[in-house]
């Protein structure tokens, strides 16, 4: 990558895998924006708080890191922004939640990262769901959506796992994890959602610096690997 900056790299990855046409997202005045998802996105969240904006109500993970910069960045829009990710989820749990936690809240934005757990817990949790699965429940649970919320923007993110990472055990992640990503990206085209490609975004970072510098175990990112996952999402959606 040579002395490319990690903005410059986003910008890179992000128009590789995406293309100049993709979608981009757009705001107006006092736009809800909000993040679902399991424990990446959820990150220590205080869940009896509702309060928009709040360093207890978004964590401390990639959701706060993107918040700030968006009302930092959008701040005659006064956005208000919500995290509702819960640790452990699989796409039949957003589901079952999905009233209270997504819809009542009319988001402008739905930015939805989902997938890890649907693979990982198959291998350690004894979770039967596959591949299929994942796919079939999230496409019904994006139609339900689109049809309760028909102007609602989406944005899908795309589930990673950095090879060298301590949770992630090469030969049982591969190539069956590749097929989660691969459901994600074909539904961010059937939905006209903007796509986030995280998983090419941490490959590319760690030309710049290892896998346990992003994040520990591979799966759930550190410090950097959260500023890093802001910076994707910003660029993929167009509001950096």
């Amino acid at each position: 990558m040579g002395m490319m900056t990690l903005p410059g790299l986003a910008k890179a990855v992000v128009n590789g895998q995406n293309g100049a046409n993709a979608p981009k997202i757009g705001l107006k005045n006092e736009s809800v924006i909000l993040f679902q998802g399991d424990s990446i996105t959820d990150c220590g969240r205080n869940r009896e708080n509702n309060v928009c904006n709040t360093f207890e109500q978004l964590g401390s993970g990639y959701a706060l890191f993107t918040a700030t910069q968006l009302l930092k960045t959008h701040a005659d829009k006064r956005l208000k922004i919500y995290n509702r990710g819960i640790s452990g989820n699989k796409v039949f749990q957003l589901r079952d939640r999905w009233e209270m936690d997504a819809l009542a809240f009319m988001p402008d934005v739905l930015s939805i990262l989902i997938g890890v757990n649907d693979f990982w817990h198959s291998l350690t949790g004894g979770y039967k769901g596959t591949v299929e699965v994942y796919e079939n429940d999230l496409r019904t649970l994006l139609a339900y959506t689109k049809d309760k919320l028909p102007n609602v923007q989406l944005v899908l993110c795309e589930p990673f796992a950095l090879r060298g990472g301590s949770a992630i055990d090469e030969p049982r992640w591969f190539p069956a994890f590749d097929g989660f990503r691969e459901s994600l990206g074909k539904l961010a085209g059937e939905f006209k959602a903007v796509f986030v490609p995280f998983q090419s975004g941490f490959d590319a970072a760690m030309k710049l610096a290892p896998a346990r510098y992003w994040s520990t175990d591979g799966v759930h990112p550190d410090l950097p690997g959260r500023q890093w996952m802001a910076d994707m999402w910003l660029e993929a959606t167009g509001l950096k």
